[in-house]
């Protein structure tokens, strides 16, 4: 995709335009059905126009954060999301964040308050957000035990295991953001790139 496509709809006026073109190309995974979660920052402004455009989608979306202007939204489906936070693995690395005995709600509330506790300290992100993008545990305890440095490839995110997994991986989701942004192009709403 040429960088004049990306800028034409990244800079356009017509916030629905822009906003849709940004959900295809950073949630595709997602959309696509590869990934049980993604993230993104939008304009704080643009956050209303979500509701109109996964009406009826099994995809909903929860604000992490919001500040100057910009919010944090996790984008998930819920079954999904639910069966994968139960995972006995996934619930050992967050018990050790404090997510011990929670439902999927009150984990997206301590999620979202310590993203907004990182940020007023200026310390980014809390580790754990890498288990709720669905990032492969050993590669989330790797960034952490590495302090981010010492990886061995960085893509959707930093790897230290199982190089060649990821790069199937990464080589997936660039196909579906490919798939998606053309899909979008054509003139395909979200919920019809999503089916």
């Amino acid at each position: 995709m040429s960088t004049e496509v990306l800028s034409y709809f990244l800079k356009n006026h017509n916030r629905k335009l822009r906003l849709g073109f940004q959900i295809a190309l950073q949630c595709a995974p997602l959309l696509k059905g590869l990934k049980v979660s993604c993230v993104i920052s939008l304009d704080e402004g643009l956050y209303k126009e979500l509701s109109e455009l996964f009406a009826g989608m099994d995809i909903v979306y929860h604000m992490l954060s919001r500040s100057d202007g910009k919010c944090l939204v996790l984008f998930y489906r819920p079954g999904e999301m639910e069966v994968y936070l139960e995972d006995p693995k996934v619930q050992t690395l967050l018990d050790e964040y404090g997510y011990s005995g929670m439902c999927m709600k009150e984990m997206l509330g301590r999620l979202s308050g310590r993203i907004r506790d990182f940020a007023g300290r200026g310390m980014g992100f809390p580790h754990e957000i890498g288990v709720f993008l669905g990032y492969p545990l050993d590669d989330v305890r790797g960034f952490i035990e590495n302090e981010g440095k010492r990886y061995l490839m960085i893509g959707y995110w930093k790897v230290y295991n199982d190089l060649a997994g990821a790069r199937m991986i990464f080589q997936e989701y660039d196909r579906a953001k490919n798939c998606a942004v053309n899909e979008f192009l054509t003139g395909k709403s979200i919920r019809e790139i999503a089916l």
